[in-house]
C-alpha cells in the first residue's frame, strides 16, 4: 500500500507541473511570439552572408571551369592557325615549283646555326637527290642562300646571314646593279654596294638576283629597299635592304638545280691565267 501511495504522489506532482507549465505558456504567449520573431529575424540576417558565401563558391567553381575551357579553346585555335599557315606555305611552294624555269628539289631544314657570323643551315637532300655545291636555295619568299657542301643525303647551306655571302643583284625595273652582302647586324638586314649615286633609288623598290656572276639565275627576289645613304669620297651609294625570307622561321624550301654556264666559267679561268 505504501508503494502505491508513493507512485500516486509522483503522478500528482507531474500533473501539477504540467498544469503550471501550460498556465505559464498561456499567460506569456505574446512573449514567446516575440522571441520567435526575433529568432526568425536573426536567422534571416545570418543566412544572407552564408548565401553569399555559397554563391561565391559557385562563381569560383564556374570561373575555374571556364578558365580551363578557354585554355583548351586557345590551344585548339593555335593548332588551327598553325595548320592554316603550314597549308599556305605549302601552297606557295607548290606554285613556285610549277612556275620555276629550273628544276627544283624540295628540302626541309633539319638544322640551323644562325647565332655566329659563320651561320649555316642543313637540308635533307644531297648528291643522291641531284643537289650539288653552288646551287641556290630558295623558298616562296625569295633567296635563302647557297649550297656549299653536299653529301649523299644531306647538304650544308651558306645563308644570306653569313659574312661570306655575296650575290650579284639588280634593283627591279632599273639598271642599278651591285653586290648584296650581310653587314653583320640585324637578322634580316642586307646591304647593296657599288651602285652609282647617279642612279635614283627609293625605299620600297625590290631587289632581285641579276644573273651576273654565273652563280644564281636572274630574277630571284632578295629583299626590299629600306633606306639609301651616299658613300663619302666615292660616287656610289649604300642601299640597305630587308630580306624577304625569315631564316628563323623557315622550315621548307627548294634547291634550284642551276649549274653555272661552263663557257663563262672557262672564259673567267682563261682571264685569270692571262692576268
Amino acid at each position: 500500500m505504501r508503494q502505491i501511495a508513493d507512485v500516486k504522489d509522483y503522478i500528482i506532482t507531474a500533473f501539477i507541473l504540467l498544469l503550471a507549465i501550460s498556465m505559464m505558456v498561456s499567460r506569456h504567449d505574446g512573449g514567446l511570439q516575440n522571441l520567435r520573431k526575433i529568432s526568425v529575424a536573426t536567422l534571416s540576417y545570418l543566412e544572407q552572408p552564408l548565401s553569399n558565401i555559397r554563391v561565391y563558391r559557385q562563381a569560383v567553381s564556374t570561373n575555374s571551369y571556364l578558365h580551363r575551357q578557354n585554355i583548351l579553346l586557345q590551344d585548339e585555335l593555335s593548332r588551327l592557325r598553325s595548320v592554316e599557315q603550314q597549308n599556305r606555305i605549302l601552297r606557295s611552294l607548290l606554285n613556285l615549283q610549277q612556275e620555276s624555269n629550273f628544276p627544283l628539289v624540295p628540302v626541309k631544314i633539319v638544322a640551323k646555326d644562325l647565332i655566329s657570323m659563320n651561320s649555316s643551315m642543313t637540308v635533307n637532300a644531297g648528291l643522291s637527290d641531284g643537289v650539288e655545291p653552288g646551287m641556290p636555295v630558295i623558298n616562296s619568299d625569295g633567296l635563302v642562300g647557297q649550297i656549299i657542301i653536299s653529301q649523299n643525303n644531306f647538304s650544308q647551306v651558306l645563308p644570306y646571314s653569313n659574312s661570306m655571302f655575296r650575290v650579284s643583284a639588280q634593283i627591279q625595273d632599273s639598271r642599278a646593279y651591285g653586290i648584296v652582302s650581310w653587314p653583320d647586324r640585324g637578322a634580316r638586314e642586307l646591304v647593296m654596294l657599288y651602285v652609282p649615286e647617279t642612279i635614283p633609288v627609293e625605299p620600297g623598290q625590290l631587289v632581285q638576283t641579276s644573273g651576273f656572276g654565273n652563280q644564281y639565275p636572274a630574277g630571284i627576289p632578295i629583299g626590299e629597299v629600306t633606306r639609301v645613304e651616299p658613300d663619302e669620297g666615292i660616287q656610289t651609294q649604300t642601299i640597305y635592304l630587308e630580306a624577304f625570307t625569315d631564316l628563323y622561321t623557315i622550315a621548307e624550301g627548294f634547291v634550284v638545280q642551276f649549274n653555272p654556264d661552263t663557257t663563262i666559267t672557262n672564259l673567267n679561268a682563261e682571264q685569270q691565267e692571262l692576268f
